[in-house]
């Protein structure tokens, strides 16, 4: 048995592959594809149908996100989905550890006071129970702050790198924000994060990234059974 995706038509009449793939990529990642054991099946013949485009586009775009990991082909099966195994979501997190990490010490020396301030009020509308009634509404937070400092770092080449195994880390962040009371600890460990980018202690801010970013490894590691 496998679900199906629901996607809208695509309006307009230019780079229907670009359009199609930014489209398919989109609701992948809001799929809940690690909430359930059920594969998810994409079938071209119904997308370019959903879309209200020929199959070519749909090929093109499925054939660059199973290059960036997002599908996978099945001979005689169809193309599903990729659902990360644990060992390989612990990887790509301590990659991104390691990205983010360097990208927050080029925070504190290039990103102005100005940029810097908007992390801080990112967080402004959640405290206590707020925090946990508006968990949906945090999460996006919680990943919008991540790619933020991703994008302070003004490396244009880290940020490349980082673009793709992030679209990734959305996807497992998104499950596992609201497990073992992790909100709690997010919003205790951002907090921390940005008085240390306020004050421009770049050791202390690049090893708290680090170690948040590690302490959701852990996690992975010890929670995430449904991953196997």
């Amino acid at each position: 048995m496998s679900e199906r995706l629901a996607v809208a038509p695509i309006g307009s009449r230019e780079t229907f592959k670009d359009k199609a793939y930014q489209a398919l990529r989109d609701v992948i990642v809001t799929s809940g594809v690690y909430r359930s054991r059920t594969d998810i099946r994409l079938d071209e013949r119904q997308l370019a149908q959903d879309f209200g485009i020929s199959r070519t586009p749909v090929r093109e775009a499925m054939a660059q996100l199973e290059r960036e990991g997002f599908v996978r082909s099945v001979p005689r099966r169809g193309i599903y989905v990729v659902r990360k195994t644990k060992r390989e979501v612990i990887e790509m997190i301590t990659a991104w550890a390691a990205l983010e990490s360097m990208a927050a010490r080029l925070v504190t020396e290039n990103a102005s006071d100005v940029d810097i301030a908007g992390l801080r009020r990112m967080f402004a509308r959640f405290d206590g129970d707020t925090l946990h009634a508006r968990l949906d509404e945090y999460s996006e937070v919680n990943i919008a702050f991540h790619q933020t400092i991703i994008e302070l770092s003004d490396n244009q080449v880290l940020i490349k790198l980082a673009a793709n195994l992030f679209t990734h880390m959305r996807m497992i962040r998104g499950q596992t924000i609201g497990e073992d009371d992790r909100v709690d600890r997010s919003i205790h460990d951002h907090l921390n994060i940005i008085q240390a980018l306020e004050a421009r202690d770049t050791e202390r801010a690049e090893d708290l990234v680090r170690q948040h970013a590690l302490g959701l490894a852990e996690h992975v590691a010890k929670h995430a059974d449904y991953l196997d």
